[in-house]
């Protein structure tokens, strides 16, 4: 199958309405647009709900006020120039600001931004700081898309961290296993790539974002099974979205899909208060409930799948949410406290960590941890503890 072209104008896609692409040239032109035309026919242009388009297509709601650009204060976590290190076994490098498909719910839409500039083309100081710290045995090349980048950047890379013997693991963030999979599966010296340096003993794991089960094309399971045969380890992380995949049998059927093919459900996440996603909020109680009720459809492989909020003070799990209580504890922690269970009232609205009346006992707003600030850190933010209050952007004045 020929590799999909690219489309950056929406004026292009002839199936939306001359007046309904003039309504979105607004949002396209602050938000990056992206897309290709393999992604654009599996969209049902019949349904104006259709999911999939609501995953690609600008809506209204990005322009509002809500939220703000950094809803997991990830500019605290910096250490060098693109390369972020949170929890002690774990770097972040950010590889690039480039993504095969914009998806609109995106929890770094700050990168959307014609404004910001926090990717860099320079990882050395990041592969510096990796070797310098030999607690980290897992690095993540995340951004943007990092398979988004030419084969031969990343064989570069990936040769660098091998190079670092107590790097064990390397994951790669991507949603191009589903967006773009004969990028995968044509391309043999990627396959001959990953098959080099992912081994018995130090693997590379693929960090897939599939959000929905139509995205599971004969295509991508081509690609997953590229990707397996390459010795690549794949798993699957997608937010639970208003109006994409908030329906039990929508995520059940994601779960065994995803077991058929042999890819690991990995985390349902809570969607993040970012500025411009108010459309696909949902409560804790209402994400909670769906996934239980997936979950109940699906295999025990299928339930391996953790509930998540990617917080600013860690990871935490939603144990349960029942009779207005939310039970959460510390899948992992930036203070240490993993583990650390949370009973915490659950008001019917709320929709985050921080929503939750006395989470606050539960962490302090942490501190920038470098003097190289990056440019995300210029824009405007709400205060701790008001993540969900509406922020007056550049975007909606």
């Amino acid at each position: 199958m020929p590799q999909p072209k690219y489309l950056t104008n929406i004026d292009r896609i002839a199936q939306i309405p001359e007046s309904e692409r003039e309504r979105l040239k607004r949002i396209t032109e602050k938000f990056v647009f992206r897309v290709n035309d393999y992604y654009l026919n599996l969209i049902d242009w019949n349904d104006p709900d259709d999911p999939i388009r609501k995953l690609v297509i600008p809506n209204a709601d990005e322009l509002g006020e809500y939220g703000r650009w950094d809803a997991s204060d990830e500019d605290t976590n910096y250490v060098v120039p693109g390369c972020q290190h949170k929890y002690g076994t774990t770097a972040l490098l950010i590889v690039s600001e480039v993504c095969g498909a914009y998806c609109r719910y995106c929890f770094r839409k700050r990168l959307f931004r014609n404004d910001v500039k926090e990717a860099v083309t320079d990882v050395e100081p990041g592969l510096n700081y990796i070797a310098e710290h030999p607690e980290i045995n897992n690095v993540l090349l995340t951004g943007g898309d990092s398979l988004i980048l030419g084969t031969p950047r990343i064989r570069a890379i990936l040769e660098r961290l091998r190079e670092i013997d107590h790097v064990k693991i390397i994951r790669m963030g991507s949603k191009i296993p589903v967006f773009n999979p004969m990028r995968i599966y044509e391309d043999e010296e990627l396959l001959a790539t990953i098959r080099e340096f992912s081994t018995p003993e130090r693997r590379i794991y693929v960090m897939a974002h599939i959000n929905h089960p139509r995205e599971i094309t004969p295509e991508a399971v081509k690609g997953f099974e590229a990707l397996h045969q390459a010795g690549a380890i794949v798993v699957n992380q997608t937010p639970v979205l208003r109006g994409i995949n908030d329906d039990p049998k929508i995520l059940g059927e994601l779960l065994d899909r995803l077991s058929w093919a042999g890819v690991t459900p990995y985390y349902f996440f809570v969607n993040r208060p970012v500025a411009g996603n108010k459309a696909f909020v949902l409560s804790l109680r209402r994400v909670y409930e769906i996934v239980e009720r997936a979950k109940a459809m699906t295999s025990g492989l299928g339930k391996r799948v953790r509930l998540s909020m990617s917080h600013t003070s860690g990871k935490i799990e939603i144990l349960a949410i029942e009779n207005g209580k939310a039970y959460l504890k510390y899948h992992q922690s930036r203070d240490g406290q993993y583990g650390r269970f949370m009973e915490l009232d659950c008001p019917e609205e709320a929709a985050w960590f921080d929503d939750l009346p006395g989470s606050e006992k539960f962490w302090t707003k942490p501190k920038k941890r470098t003097k190289e600030v990056v440019s995300v850190n210029a824009m405007p933010d709400l205060p701790s503890g008001k993540a969900n209050s509406p922020v007056r952007t550049a975007a909606s004045k």
